[in-house]
């Protein structure tokens, strides 16, 4: 084989490497996606955890005296809440942001801050029937 012969070989050596490295980069960068959407939701259900505390809460201990510190009580797991849904909403889109989807189809950044905004008024309208409504029963 030539010395031109040998440099064209180890050019086209290096490009099929660089092609393969980029598509290794995309797939990595897909996975990566994936797995912030997978986190989103694992955020989304402690956030729905901390819901379930404060209505659970609320429910048991709902006869303690005074009456507002069990409404207290549950508000502020509540509230714990709706902060978890905003903040995992928050680092979804901004990993989101960061990253380019080659052939996965992860969802919009938009699409997450719609399902924290549905979450939280869910949440929100809980503390209000909390605080409005008689939990004595009478």
């Amino acid at each position: 084989m030539s010395d031109a012969e040998a440099q064209e070989q180890d050019k086209e050596d290096k490009a099929d490497r660089t092609d393969l490295a980029e598509e290794r980069t995309a797939w990595a960068e897909d996975r990566t996606l994936m797995a912030n959407e997978r986190t989103f939701a694992g955020w989304m259900r402690t956030g729905m955890a901390a819901v379930g505390i404060g209505l659970g809460f609320n429910a048991l201990f709902g006869r303690l005296e005074p009456d507002w510190v069990p409404r207290a009580i549950a508000t502020l797991f509540i509230l714990m809440g709706v902060f978890i849904f905003w903040a995992a909403q928050r680092h979804g889109c901004a990993t989101h942001a960061r990253l380019s989807a080659h052939q996965a189809e992860p969802l919009k950044g938009m699409k997450l801050r719609l399902v924290a905004v549905m979450f939280s008024l869910g949440a929100l309208a809980l503390v209000a029937a909390i605080w409005l409504l008689d939990i004595r029963g009478g």
